[in-house]
């Protein structure tokens, strides 16, 4: 296991085994590419793997200079599939998840298969949509937007307002990021997407449930093979490690 630099610098990761590196893991919100040690641990005599730091995530890697969602996370971490050994299997946890759908629909000579965890959202509920914000935060971010309540008021209330997530972000950028991602979701690139798809799920993640992720499958078709994980979380790189391994060998 080692440390690399890739694009010139711009962002990090650890290398589990040797080359060729056929294996490109991308770890959840504000995790890092420790998350992925057991799966590509038990993997490294069988072939290299990536494990990256996403930026702003906490690793080596910085946060990105502007505020973007999961389709600008795509356009960073594009570069390091030019540095890999020839088509990769990307294996995604939540947010990774939805830069890897980007980059499997944008990238598709890059990337020979899929492995999809725990991510929230890749099809939008059926419904109506969630409820609005509270008339007291929406007056205020109509204030904010005239200039009439100052920028560290405003962030403020959305610190109070926000999820744990949102609260526990280190800066207002990775704030934003977060804003921009939680209002995604994925049909468009799931149509796109041409390489077989591993869906592995915990029964009990609550941060994307099982019956969301039914539906994503149901739009894949033959593409995807969907495993349902009895009494796992959301947390699967870490407490389904050996059923995420057996995926990645199902698509080398």
């Amino acid at each position: 296991m080692a440390k690399k630099a890739f694009d010139g610098g711009r962002i990090f990761g650890v290398t589990h085994g040797a080359a060729p590196f056929r294996v490109l893991a991308l770890p959840g919100w504000m995790h890092t590419a420790a998350d992925w040690d057991a799966t590509l641990r038990s993997l490294a005599e069988e072939t290299g793997s990536v494990a990256l730091d996403l930026h702003g995530f906490g690793g080596a890697t910085p946060e990105p200079a502007e505020a973007t969602g999961s389709a600008g996370y795509a356009e960073l971490v594009a570069p390091v599939l030019g540095e890999l050994d020839g088509p990769v299997v990307i294996v995604g946890h939540s947010f990774g998840g939805r830069v890897a759908v980007h980059l499997a629909a944008t990238c598709p000579d890059d990337v020979a298969g899929l492995v999809l965890t725990g991510v929230p959202k890749l099809v939008a509920p059926d419904g109506p949509p969630g409820a609005k914000p509270a008339v007291a935060y929406r007056a205020a971010r109509w204030l904010h937007r005239r200039g009439a309540l100052s920028d560290e008021r405003m962030e403020g209330l959305r610190r109070r307002s926000g999820s744990a997530d949102y609260r526990n972000a280190p800066s207002v950028t990775m704030r934003n990021v977060l804003v921009a991602a939680a209002n995604e979701s994925y049909e468009e690139q799931l149509r796109e997407i041409r390489c077989p798809v591993e869906l592995v799920w915990g029964e009990g993640d609550t941060a994307a449930p099982v019956a969301g992720i039914r539906r994503a499958a149901e739009l894949l078709g033959d593409r995807a093979t969907l495993t349902v994980l009895p009494g796992v979380d959301h947390f699967t790189p870490v407490k389904a490690s050996a059923a995420l391994a057996d995926a990645i060998r199902r698509l080398l």
